[in-house]
């Protein structure tokens, strides 16, 4: 049975009550926490092992909190699964840029949200047994798998899980060209539903912060991405 824990952000008492008995059921540790602030505070005490948080919520709402805890050393290791009501293509898009690893549509199943949790956890777990790679150069670009940790220029660079992700699998296979749905495959296992442009997003929000370092991502029109040679 797993033993993570998994923080609950959800202003919506049934729905709330309904994600923590199914999360129990599956042998997660819940808690819970019904506004914004209160999700930072417990984000910040108990250390989850992954949050899910509505974007919808009182006083600060879900994309604020994202964007706090994705620039704080504490807490920016934990994964968070957006949950949205609306649907819209917008709320997804910002809420990625803010340094979400996946996000889930209301109305959703149990077993969906399930079967999201466990590939973004197993995500993680493979991040976590990457400590014994050896560290990858590429121009100048330092990724240390073990760390997690990405520098430019020996400038240390702020990036997301599957940002990082994205990048190190790019750069461990330099001048090969990737469909979208190979680098999804690859960073988050097969058949996840994700839409192209969520992976279109994460290159963008990746080149930007690699800044000039961010030209050896390049995109080949009609194909995918690749990592310069």
């Amino acid at each position: 049975m797993a033993r993570e824990q998994i923080l609950v952000v959800e202003d919506d008492e049934d729905i709330q009550e309904l994600i923590r008995y199914n999360l129990a059921q599956a042998g997660y540790r819940v808690a819970v926490a019904g506004t914004g602030e209160e999700g930072l505070k417990a984000a910040r005490a108990k250390k989850p092992d992954l949050i899910l948080l509505d974007i919808m919520l009182p006083g600060m709402d879900g994309l604020e909190v994202c964007r706090i805890l994705s620039a704080q050393n504490d807490t920016r290791h934990i994964p968070i699964i957006m949950v949205t009501a609306k649907g819209e293509e917008a709320d997804v898009v910002t809420g990625l840029q803010m340094g979400a690893d996946d996000y889930i549509t209301k109305p959703f199943s149990p077993r969906v949200l399930l079967a999201r949790i466990k590939v973004v956890l197993r995500r993680q777990g493979r991040e976590d047994e990457a400590g014994g790679e050896q560290p990858l150069k590429a121009g100048d670009i330092h990724i240390h798998p073990g760390r997690r940790e990405v520098h430019v220029k020996n400038k240390l660079v702020d990036l997301t899980f599957t940002e990082f992700g994205i990048l190190h699998f790019l750069a461990r296979h330099p001048g090969w060209v990737y469909t979208r749905e190979q680098i999804v495959d690859a960073v988050h296992g097969e058949d996840y539903p994700v839409t192209d442009r969520s992976i279109d997003v994460q290159m963008v929000s990746l080149r930007r912060k690699l800044g000039a370092a961010g030209d050896a991502l390049e995109t080949v029109r009609g194909v995918g991405y690749r990592f310069k040679e």
